[in-house]
């Protein structure tokens, strides 16, 4: 959310009542009752404000809900396993023999057995948040009706508005990673529902948000940031609106988000991916999840524990682990022409034919978007203000490369990193953004393209182009951040200009200018592999990042894409895991049956 107050909401330590259990430890559905809290603190203990508002808080916990179910990092908030590595945007990375699982996921094999694992991991999460949303409506209603004056009517309407809002967003999880699902209210009392179309889901969704925005106030509840608000649903109903393909309605809402002020770009990119105080919830964030580290809790689980795996290896500062490394693909994506616009557009023919390291020693005098140093490291190339990013730091070159993801890592200087947890040096308090302003510009930039407003496409698509070049990474014995023109940056030569008006003159080529602006503005964000179903352009873009496209092909960069299999139309919804449709049976009934395809 937008920077309301100075007093954070934490999201964990010993207010983290636990909503609902664990699920599926020894019952026979595929989710614990929604309707009772459970654990250690019964519904008697809990039914009153503090009871209420510990349950919220631990609903928001499970935006980022990686271990407590026994799950992996594939349910980090930043949904890098599902939305990154299975895109154009990166490799796995790291060693083939560590975390194998994602070999499959990664390579399109998502009906083995292994990948069925990790994608329950992921149900498993996404109905745990589910699960506590519920758990929260339900026990507010049970206090309200007990105690009607345990909490104001304020605090009422924002309880159920979060909670509501919450539920919204890990069902919108749901839809993008399974489709087909089950839609679980806390009116539920059997939750063995049965799964309804994507298109129901999308429905719903819509619904909750809406009901959302009726209850949540327009500044964040307490004076604490982090938490939903009326105009976080907002741009949130305006991206969901984009999936389901309603984009004057969809319009609409994201026009009223810009227009309201509530939210702007940060003036420079370094401030958007930070671990840095002072620009923590800054204006871009809408909806974030508020990793915290050195808070009390002994292992370092508030903090970044989805991410802690994307960090450089052994050679670095940081020990550990190298997953999630920026494809050769993405790194060529970032070159621009001598007029500063991308040459994935001017030169289609040969963008993506550099197969080297690009290494500063390399690209010195190439023409580059600055952005490509904010969110890849490069050797020779400073890596925030840790120093030169060096080939030492790659685990498995082969493997993955030679470049490593770069927004999540925190400032040396920011006090970001934790004391605490195994490999404490790459957990960290850098909030990991789910909606922040710039997707919500270029989701509008795409709705005008989409109902023929080109001239308001050009204007939010260069609104972000703008922020991109005012600043790039500074040196190692200067500021973070300088102007891109800086005669100390010698690893490139940052040309970057705004799209000219011929760009936006018809549909097509305004529609690929936002498009290409969105991948450059997003990379490495966990969003891509989603925009490309949305946008139906999947199974030929995969196709091409594997077997050629602007002069390179990823199948001769990277052996394991050699046996990988390319996607196809049942890849547009992940597998739903084997255990789940046998939980689902009622009297031999299955309720919640395979996607199509799988």
């Amino acid at each position: 959310m937008m920077k309301a107050s100075r007093q954070p909401m934490l999201l964990g330590t010993a207010l983290m009542f636990l909503a609902a259990g664990t699920l599926f430890g020894c019952k026979d559905s595929f989710l614990t009752d929604a309707a009772a809290a459970q654990g250690v603190l019964d519904q008697n203990v809990l039914a009153n404000a503090t009871g209420v508002e510990g349950n919220l808080i631990a609903a928001y916990r499970s935006l980022d809900y990686t271990n407590g179910v026994g799950g992996s990092q594939c349910s980090a908030a930043s949904d890098w396993c599902w939305g990154s590595i299975t895109s154009d945007d990166a490799y796995k990375g790291t060693e083939p023999s560590d975390f194998t699982a994602l070999n499959d996921i990664e390579a399109y094999h998502w009906g083995t057995g292994l990948a069925d694992g990790v994608l329950n991991d992921k149900w498993r999460a996404i109905y745990e948040g589910v699960s506590r949303a519920n758990a929260t409506l339900n026990l507010l209603a049970s206090v309200v009706k007990d105690k009607p004056t345990e909490l104001s009517a304020t605090d009422q309407a924002g309880v159920a508005g979060e909670a509501t809002f919450l539920r919204a967003h890990y069902m919108f999880e749901a839809y993008k990673v399974f489709g087909n699902v089950p839609y679980l209210r806390e009116t539920d009392t059997d939750v063995r529902k049965a799964s309804i179309s994507k298109a129901e889901v999308g429905n719903e969704i819509i619904k909750d948000l809406d009901a959302a925005i009726g209850l949540l106030p327009t500044s964040p509840r307490n004076g604490q940031v982090g938490r939903a608000t009326q105009w976080t649903a907002k741009a949130y109903k305006g991206k969901v609106l984009m999936y389901l393909k309603q984009y004057a309605a969809a319009k609409t809402v994201l026009a009223e988000v810009v227009a309201s002020g509530k939210y702007a770009l940060q003036p420079s990119y370094d401030q958007v991916w930070t671990g840095f105080k002072a620009f923590e919830n800054g204006p871009e964030t809408i909806f974030a999840y508020q990793a915290s580290a050195n808070d009390g809790e002994p292992n370092g689980n508030n903090a970044n524990y989805g991410e802690r795996l994307n960090f450089p290896h052994s050679g670095s500062p940081f020990g550990c682990c190298g997953f999630h490394q920026p494809s050769q693909n993405l790194i060529n994506f970032f070159k621009t022409d001598a007029a500063g616009l991308p040459l994935a557009i001017s030169n289609k023919a040969g963008w993506n034919a550099d197969n080297q390291d690009l290494r500063g020693a390399v690209t010195a005098n190439m023409n580059f978007d600055p952005r490509v140093d904010w969110t890849a490291g490069r050797n020779g190339v400073p890596f925030k203000d840790w120093g030169l990013h060096d080939s030492t730091w790659i685990r498995n070159i082969p493997n993955g490369g030679t470049y490593s993801a770069k927004k999540n890592v925190h400032e040396k200087a920011s006090g970001a990193q934790s004391s605490v947890g195994w490999v404490n040096t790459q957990l960290n308090s850098v909030n990991i953004h789910i909606l922040r302003y710039a997707d919500v510009l270029l989701l509008l930039a795409e709705a005008d393209v989409e109902t023929g407003d080109l001239a308001g496409a050009m204007t939010y698509t260069n609104m972000v182009r703008q922020r991109a070049m005012a600043t790039a990474q500074g040196p190692v014995d200067g500021p973070l951040a300088v102007a891109i023109n800086d005669p100390r940056i010698t690893w490139a030569k940052y040309t970057i200009s705004l799209w000219p008006a011929s760009t936006f003159a018809d549909p097509t080529t305004a529609m690929e200018a936002v498009r290409t602006e969105r991948r450059l503005e997003l990379a490495m964000e966990g969003q891509r592999f989603f925009d490309l179903k949305r946008w139906g352009t999947m199974e030929q873009t995969i196709k091409e990042y594997i077997q050629g496209v602007g002069g390179g092909n990823e199948a001769a960069r990277r052996a394991f894409f050699t046996t990988a299999e390319l996607p196809a139309a049942r890849h547009d919804n992940f597998p739903i895991p084997t255990v789940q449709i046998e939980l689902s049976k009622v009297e031999g009934e299955t309720r919640v049956p395979q996607n199509t395809g799988w």
